[in-house]
């Protein structure tokens, strides 16, 4: 089986269209076991209980946002090895930093591509 097929991820973004977009271009690479979470305490709760392979973050949620969650699933044995990757509209120098010290896997820039989401996902899981 392709890694593109066996793929488990999970879509977290508090904005519905954010999580479709998402979502439409992972169906586009040909990834199908794909979740979405509207917050980060609820994408915490579900990983906790079923870790998927890698997770999308927004950055900018209310309540928990992307770096807390990052910093959450690192904490927790269960889920402390899953690929994240952040994604944000403002990805400052500090936002990266703080990132890499928690182990953030890889990062995106809004807007993005079906390409460039493809090829940051392949620099974290390998060749989709």
């Amino acid at each position: 089986m392709s890694l593109r097929k066996s793929l488990s991820v999970m879509v977290v973004d508090d904005m519905s269209v954010s999580r479709g977009l998402l979502t439409q271009a992972l169906e586009e690479i040909g990834v199908w076991k794909v979740e979405a979470e509207s917050s980060g305490e609820r994408a915490l709760e579900r990983l906790a209980a079923k870790p998927v392979h890698l997770v999308l973050s927004d950055y900018n949620m209310p309540g928990m946002d992307g770096i807390q969650l990052l910093k959450g699933l690192r904490q927790n044995q269960s889920t402390q090895r899953i690929g994240f990757i952040l994604v944000t509209g403002t990805p400052t120098q500090s936002l990266i930093d703080t990132g890499r010290k928690l182990g953030l896997n890889n990062l995106i820039k809004k807007p993005f591509t079906t390409q460039t989401l493809k090829k940051s996902m392949e620099a974290v899981v390998g060749r989709l």
